[in-house]
């Protein structure tokens, strides 16, 4: 495990920590974390270095970047993970958001199992496939993280989840 790795654990266990008592992560961690990893990398291995942290920023804005589009994630979330990938460079980015897809996907079922939403939330994923085959690939009006009230998931945590087991696999 290199300073890079722990770097990255501290900064999303704030992020997830933030997450869950506000349902909000902060600008100034996930801009300041990109800059921080952009900065160490390009300190410790010069410009090259900081091309790889650039990219790899880039990979994890992307990667998020069409559940936010869809309002289904907030941009907190792509922010996060575009840091993460300013510490880690791209290929490790890639694995950390598809443990991140699977991790929120169960802790998704658990929080609407657990809240007895899982009926609706299920109802709610049959509408919005209606929707976008007749409508294309949009915001769901009523099923946006501005306009739905059910249960949410602080996504930061599934970030977490998907970084650890990312770490863990290298």
């Amino acid at each position: 495990m290199t300073v890079f790795h722990v770097a990255t654990i501290g900064i999303t266990v704030v992020a997830a920590a933030w997450d869950l008592k506000t349902r909000r992560i902060p600008n100034f961690l996930t801009f300041g974390a990109a800059l921080a990893g952009l900065l160490a990398h390009t300190y410790s291995g010069g410009w090259a270095a900081g091309g790889w942290a650039v990219t790899g920023w880039l990979v994890g804005a992307a990667f998020f970047m069409p559940f936010f589009a869809l309002g289904g994630m907030g941009a907190g979330d792509v922010k996060l993970l575009a840091a993460i990938g300013a510490w880690l460079g791209p290929g490790p980015t890639v694995w950390v958001a598809l443990f991140s897809l699977i991790a929120g996907g169960v802790m998704g079922l658990t929080v609407a199992l657990a809240y007895g939403y899982l009926t609706q939330a299920i109802a709610n994923i049959s509408w919005m496939f209606q929707f976008w085959r007749q409508e294309g690939p949009k915001p769901v009006p009523e099923m946006t993280l501005a306009t739905h009230h059910g249960p949410r998931l602080a996504y930061a945590v599934p970030v977490f989840a998907g970084l650890m087991v990312t770490l863990w696999l290298q």
